[in-house]
Order: structure tokens, then C-alpha cells, then sequence
């Protein structure tokens, strides 16, 4: 697979030009230098989900649908998330030390906004993604937003976050909501608006975005938080335009952004009629803890488990992933603990 081998290239080259800075002293010149080869180590790597989609669709091509098993998924949401860490580090030591340093008036902290409007960052994403929608169906359609804050009601919703990382999960939903309502209702002055509604707690702040674009099977729901699936075609790889869809990536992606600080995504669909897609950050910064998976001795076992036993593995280095009834503690790990807890009682009980 080409595409994955470009990637691989990216990825050792940036490690080689790193690693030479082990041994420097920290002056201003050699961080001059770091700061500089950090610049042009993001700009290498701003293709890389575009070109590990394509590797992916290279091998489909090659070895059919047959090729996707629960290890390929397992290793692109390790591979996302680091990439998601990686890229908020080189951003934030770039916009701290580098040429993109903001003005000390700014209100940001690096890449964060401490208090980052959420229907502001929204209203940019739905601005972007009706252009988009109007450039591929010549129509889109209107978005109402509404919000609710029950901590102080006569104040907008804020929140310190990544206005990038929120914009980039409101942008990939809306998109997918608003393609499939055109393609329900067509380009009629009838067309039913998106809604929007924005709400914050004590510990939750709660983004909905409800749509009536014929809704999604009970059978498919959750195979739309899967890399391969699609129900576009293939886009065009013109290296101009951004694709509409067809990749299917913008789901998946969209929810390992949300949960990388501890939140999560989670779609509710009625088929025939509509779709609502709800997005749950940490409302206290506090406790936006940052989720990476684990590398460790037990990974390369984690794989070829994973990949004999056709069932999902999660190990990420927050210990709220592995407590009791938590939901993103796989059916397959509570499995594997139950059977090694039944074989341990049963040779303490044989001795």
C-alpha cells in the first residue's frame, strides 16, 4: 500500500530530525532550531489522514472488505489519538515560542481558550460546511441554534477548550447532516432546518444536533463509527477541494477528538426519519483528562487477540476506561477478565 508507506516515511523522517536534538544544550539557538523543525514537521504531516484514508481504500482494493477486521479499527484509533496528541503539543510549543506566538492580548493559552464561545465556533462551522454542501448539491439547508445555560443563565455557553478540535467535531456532523438532508428532501424551498441546541451543567456541556435526513438503520448505527464505512462514493483525490464525503473518516474522527479530553460522541437515529448527534465535552477543565492509549508489553498481544477474536480492545492510559460498568469498557476485555478470575479459583480450588 503506497499511501501507508508515504505515512511511514513521514513519520521516520520526523523522528530522525528530532532525535538529533537529544543531546543539545537548551540555548536560545538550538531552540530556535527545534522550534523551526517542528514548523516543518507539522507542515509534513497535515496530509496524513487524507493519505492513511487512501492506504486504507488501497487496501480494500487489494484484499476486499474481508481485509477490515476489529485490529485494523483497534490500530487506527491508537494511531488518531497519538497523531491528535502529538500535533496539540507541536501546535502549542509553536504558538508559545515560535512565529505564530499570539499577542499578549489574546485571550488564548497557547492553542486553548479558556473561555472558548461555544455557539461562536459553531456558527464557523456551520458557515463552512453550508459552502461546502451548496459547492457539491447547490443547496443546503438552514441551521437553528439555540442554548441553555443552567449555571448562569443570562451568560452564553463557554468553555476552556480547543476551539480547533470543537470546530473540527461540529464541522464533520454537520456535513454529514446536512448531505443527507438534502439528498432526503432535494433542493426544495420546504427543506426542514438542522437544529442546534447548546446546553451546560455542573459537569457537562451538551451539544445536539438534530436533523430529518431519513435517519440510519438500528442494523447500521454503529458501523458508522467505522474507518472503511461509507455511503458516499470515493471522492477525487484533485488535491483542491475538500470531498463532501467518502472517505469515512469524518465520524470516527470527530469522536476521538471529542474523547480526548474525556468527552464522547453517541448518535441517536429514527429510520425513515431523522438523526441526533450528541456531543458531550467536561464542562470543568478540571476534568478534562487527556486519554492516550497505552503502549506497553502487553500490545503486540492486544493485536493478535483482537484480531482472533473478532471483537473490540480499548487500552487507554486513563484508569475511567476500566472501571466498573464504564461504557467504554469492551465486551471482549470484561470477557478475558471473567475467564482468568474463573481459572484462577478454579487452581486455587484443585490445590
Amino acid at each position: 500500500m503506497p499511501s501507508v508507506e508515504l505515512v511511514r516515511s513521514w513519520y521516520v523522517q520526523s523522528f530522525s530530525e528530532l532525535v538529533e536534538f537529544q543531546d543539545e544544550r537548551e540555548t536560545d539557538e538550538v531552540t530556535n532550531k527545534f522550534t523551526q523543525s517542528l514548523m516543518y514537521i507539522k507542515q509534513r504531516h497535515d496530509n496524513v489522514v487524507e493519505t492513511m484514508a487512501q492506504g486504507i481504500m488501497e487496501l480494500r482494493q487489494r484484499e476486499g472488505d474481508d481485509a477490515f477486521h476489529p485490529s485494523i479499527e483497534y490500530f487506527l484509533d491508537r494511531f488518531y489519538m497519538n497523531r491528535i496528541s502529538i500535533r496539540m503539543l507541536i501546535t502549542q510549543h509553536l504558538i508559545l515560542f515560535g512565529q505564530d506566538a499570539r499577542s499578549s492580548k489574546s485571550n488564548f493559552i497557547g492553542c486553548f481558550d479558556p473561555t472558548c464561545h461555544v455557539a461562536s465556533v459553531i456558527e464557523d462551522a456551520i458557515s463552512n460546511a453550508a459552502y461546502l454542501c451548496e459547492q457539491f448539491y447547490c443547496a443546503a439547508p438552514e441551521v437553528e441554534i439555540s442554548e441553555f445555560n443552567a449555571i448562569d443563565s443570562k451568560k452564553p455557553v463557554q468553555i476552556a477548550y480547543v476551539p480547533g478540535h470543537l470546530y473540527h467535531i461540529v464541522f464533520e456532523l454537520l456535513k454529514n447532516s446536512m448531505r443527507a438532508v438534502v439528498e432526503q428532501h432535494g433542493s426544495s424551498v420546504d427543506v426542514p432546518p438542522l437544529k442546534i441546541l447548546i446546553t451546560k451543567g455542573k459537569q457537562d456541556l451538551t451539544v445536539k444536533i438534530s436533523d430529518q435526513g431519513g435517519g440510519i438503520s438500528k442494523s447500521k448505527i454503529d458501523q458508522v463509527f467505522e474507518y472503511h464505512y461509507t455511503s458516499a462514493p470515493e471522492p477525487l483525490r484533485s488535491g483542491s477541494a475538500a470531498p463532501m464525503a467518502g472517505y469515512g473518516y469524518g465520524l470516527p474522527l470527530s469522536r476521538l477528538y471529542a474523547r480526548y479530553f474525556d468527552g464522547d460522541i453517541q448518535l441517536y437515529s429514527m429510520e425513515g426519519f431523522g438523526t441526533d448527534a450528541v456531543i458531550w465535552l467536561k464542562a470543568l477543565s478540571a476534568e478534562a483528562s487527556e486519554i492516550l492509549p497505552q503502549y506497553n508489553r502487553r500490545t503486540p498481544k492486544n493485536y493478535e487477540e483482537v484480531r482472533l477474536s473478532a471483537q473490540y480492545c480499548r487500552d487507554w492510559s486513563s484508569s475511567k476506561f476500566y472501571g466498573h460498568g464504564n461504557k467504554f469498557l469492551s465486551t471482549y476485555q470484561g470477557a478475558m477478565r471473567a475467564r482468568r478470575l474463573h481459572n484462577s479459583r478454579r487452581a486455587a480450588n484443585s490445590t
